[in-house]
């Protein structure tokens, strides 16, 4: 795949149904999916991700929060930036960008476009070091991302959490195309879903993560949840910003925790009102971004057997990585 990526380098790929007509097709959302590279995506985004592979030029120093979609990217970008940011930006400052900007604004999407832009020539511009983020499994991204030892972030979540996150999602985007959750979860189980099959997403990160561990920082939603300061030290040193024997006294780590804390973030106007066009021309509020961080929500929409049947699949997946859940 390397070697393709090098042949199309600054060449745009083609337009239009050109680009998905001998790609494998899935109906069940409410477009076609297709499966690009062994990643299953909409039309829009498989224009994207080649875009960005022919043209993306990754920097030594970039940072990429990577996640699949519904894995905690919002309070991922949050707590990154914080951290990142704090000799400019006092944690417990009045005027920190956090409260008045959506992580979102803050943290900008690798392959996502603007509505007139290409979705690099935005990335181009910004001053090094770059924090980015990406939903793009680790195969699909150029490989300069690695050769150049670009820092990876990955933030996994549970995958019936996951489900039930991106379903919510579906209809409150689409609401016009109204997606059963039976129908959801069997196409979820087949690997159909937003930069799926999931299992690959999260087995591409995990097994790099274990081979370069000073250059993949692979997390665990749940366990960020029940022990937010020690992942935020973590990601910290992760880094190369470890807090100060001062600031931790100071409570600044706590700081950050509360900053970044979903119900403080879900409060502030810029994330409770309003609509934004964050999704390739697609108005969404931006309250939709936080509808819940409950771990375990899934209890509330799955029954035994379909947690089962899924659980088995994941585990099957996974199965002799070292990777569970």
């Amino acid at each position: 795949m390397a070697e393709e990526q090098a042949d199309t380098k600054h060449s745009v790929p083609e337009e239009g149904e050109s680009l998905t007509s001998t790609l494998p097709r899935k109906e069940g959302w409410w477009k076609s999916f297709f499966l690009f590279q062994g990643c299953w995506l909409l039309p829009q985004g498989v224009k994207s991700v080649a875009l960005v592979q022919a043209q993306f030029e990754p920097r030594p120093d970039d940072i990429i929060l990577a996640t699949y979609p519904k894995c905690g990217t919002t309070w991922l970008k949050a707590l990154a930036y914080t951290v990142s940011n704090r000799s400019r930006h006092t944690v417990a400052g009045d005027d920190h960008p956090l409260l008045t900007r959506n992580p979102h604004d803050l943290v900008p999407f690798i392959e996502l476009p603007n509505r007139s832009l290409h979705p690099v020539t935005e990335l181009e511009a910004l001053p090094s070091p770059r924090l980015l983020c990406t939903h793009v499994p680790l195969a699909l991204l150029p490989s300069a991302t690695s050769t150049l030892g670009c820092k990876i972030v990955y933030l996994c979540r549970e995958p019936k959490d996951v489900l039930v996150s991106i379903w919510y999602h579906v209809q409150k985007v689409r609401q016009e195309f109204f997606v059963e959750f039976d129908r959801a979860f069997e196409l979820f189980c087949e690997g159909v879903s937003f930069f799926g099959p999931i299992w690959e997403h999260y087995l591409g990160y995990w097994k790099q993560s274990i081979i370069e561990r000073d250059r993949v920082l692979f997390l665990k939603y749940d366990e960020m949840m029940a022990e937010p300061a020690k992942h935020v030290k973590m990601l910290a040193e992760f880094l190369r910003v470890p807090f100060t024997e001062e600031e931790d006294s100071g409570g600044v780590v706590e700081q950050v925790v509360r900053l970044c804390s979903f119900e403080n973030l879900k409060s502030l106007p810029v994330n409770s009102s309003g609509v934004s066009d964050r999704i390739g021309g697609l108005p969404t509020e931006n309250s939709l971004f936080f509808r819940t961080a409950k771990v375990g929500d899934w209890t509330n929409h799955l029954t035994k057997e379909m947690a089962q049947k899924l659980d088995n699949i994941i585990g099957e997946k996974l199965k002799g990585s070292g990777l569970t859940f």
